[in-house]
């Protein structure tokens, strides 16, 4: 049996990544089946609760104040408008929703008072309650804990070493703080990256190793593949294949066989063959509904039907972690 490691050495994660493609899957699909349901999908629903007008200079951000993007800047919804939104994802098969504010860091105010309330309502729900808010405090962790959060998005998103080449307004220790406040208020941590930037492989693998390597590993995992948005400076940036997703996604579901290893954003570019291909590399969890945040996502109608052709399932909100057996 696979056991869960946090002392991946580098040379340890760059032999699997680098390992013949078939030959990762094969690997990453026998560690998914011993820690977690072979087809079963965790679907979730990613809102834009707060859009635009963000300070940072994060390169492939359409919703950063810097860019001339089509982003229309709005302020925090009303708190209705976020219930009546997670209600309709929890009545079309989604079992945690996400709420996303284009903040650099969280403030204590009345707009994080009123992110609390959301928090409160759809936690009341059933479902499973994420946010990406920015940067947060050890104090505005624990208050997003006693709300009813259940997770908290915060990416790592490239390498420490590609990092300031992407976003120079926070560094990559400002990322790793927030995630360690996350934990210590024990809120589940979603973190991942992209690919697509112009980083190299090696950037991949030491992302990755990073992740790996925390005292707890991430509950989720998203791999997302750069959708380049006009505007942005990395309009330019060709598409991913599905082959660099697959093999990003095989190593994180080796290095971490307990994450939902989520295939995040691209995948709306991706025919059901070429999603198929993610599954099969350890994927488990996807956003559904229209929009992630402010970019194109697949048609909710369309998922049902892929769910249905390759036998997959929602996974339930709440569900304890599976077991491995002893082989």
């Amino acid at each position: 049996m696979t056991d869960i490691r946090n002392d991946w050495t580098l040379d340890e994660v760059r032999e699997i990544y680098d390992a013949p493609l078939m030959e990762l899957i094969y690997r990453a699909s026998r560690v998914h089946d011993l820690y977690q349901e072979v087809g079963e999908v965790q679907v979730n629903t990613l809102l834009s609760i707060k859009t635009g007008g963000c300070p940072e200079d994060c390169s492939y951000c359409p919703q950063s104040a810097r860019y001339n993007t089509e982003i229309d800047p709005a302020g925090l919804l009303p708190l209705q408008e976020v219930i009546d939104s997670a209600k309709r994802a929890h009545e079309s098969g989604s079992t945690r929703f996400c709420m996303g504010a284009a903040w650099r860091k969280v403030r204590d105010n009345k707009d994080f008072d009123r992110v609390l309330d959301m928090v409160r309502e759809v936690n009341s729900m059933g479902m499973e309650v994420c946010a990406t808010l920015g940067m947060l405090t050890p104090e505005q962790a624990q208050r997003l804990k006693d709300a009813g959060l259940t997770a908290y998005n915060h990416n790592l998103d490239t390498s420490e070493d590609f990092y300031s080449s992407i976003i120079t307004t926070r560094t990559y220790e400002d990322r790793l703080n927030t995630i360690s406040h996350v934990q210590k208020a024990n809120i589940s941590v979603c973190s991942g990256g992209i690919i697509g930037l112009g980083e190299s492989n090696e950037d991949r693998i030491k992302m990755l190793h990073t992740l790996a390597t925390l005292e707890e590993h991430p509950e989720s995992v998203p791999v997302n593949a750069l959708i380049a948005v006009a505007g942005t400076p990395m309009e330019h940036q060709k598409r991913v294949s599905v082959w660099e997703m697959a093999r990003m996604i095989a190593t994180a579901r080796i290095l971490m066989p307990n994450a939902m290893v989520r295939l995040s954003a691209g995948r709306v570019e991706m025919p059901i063959t070429e999603q198929a291909i993610c599954f099969m590399a350890g994927a488990n969890s996807i956003f559904a509904g229209e929009k992630l945040l402010t970019t194109p996502n697949n048609d909710v109608d369309e998922d049902h039907k892929m769910f249905e052709l390759l036998g997959l399932k929602p996974r339930v909100a709440h569900k304890t972690r599976k077991v491995p057996a002893e082989v």
